[in-house]
């Protein structure tokens, strides 16, 4: 994915390979503002909730155990002001259990949107809309792939 010339599109391709593809928890604090506000993000234990860069790493290592081999393909990133919306594509093995689903073993996909906000050079927050309805229906129907 080229990000064009935007520093804050290069970082926050970086943020999402770096941290939620390869899931190095080390290097968070490099990418996120004092604190990371959690507007919308239907499904997402946090949402609703500011978090302190510990609590973003826990928010982390725990979203990242049911798909430890998750990767995020950037499709596109659209910059304005203090915002960057990316339309994303996400895969993973289901190989942790979630509540209600024990571990299955299935490739899993989904896509979505998220609204990144940026406080100076550092990430403060996002909005998301992701279609984890679909996880949950290649969760449970059908045979295992």
């Amino acid at each position: 994915m080229e990000t064009g010339e935007s520093p804050h599109k290069q970082m926050l391709a970086d943020f999402l390979n770096d941290v939620w593809t390869d899931g190095k928890v080390d290097v968070v604090d490099q990418y996120l503002a004092d604190s990371y506000t959690i507007h919308n993000d239907p499904g997402d234990p946090w949402d609703g909730q500011t978090l302190s860069i510990e609590g973003f790493k826990n928010r982390l290592v725990q979203s990242r155990a049911m798909a430890p081999d998750q990767i995020f393909h950037v499709k596109k990133m659209v910059e304005e002001g203090n915002e960057i919306v990316v339309a994303w594509t996400w895969s993973g093995t289901h190989l942790g259990d979630i509540p209600g689903i024990p571990a299955t073993g299935r490739k899993i996909a989904m896509t979505g949107l998220t609204i990144y906000d940026f406080e100076g050079d550092r990430l403060s927050g996002h909005w998301q809309v992701a279609d984890r309805l679909s996880v949950f229906q290649q969760l449970t129907q059908g045979p295992p792939a």
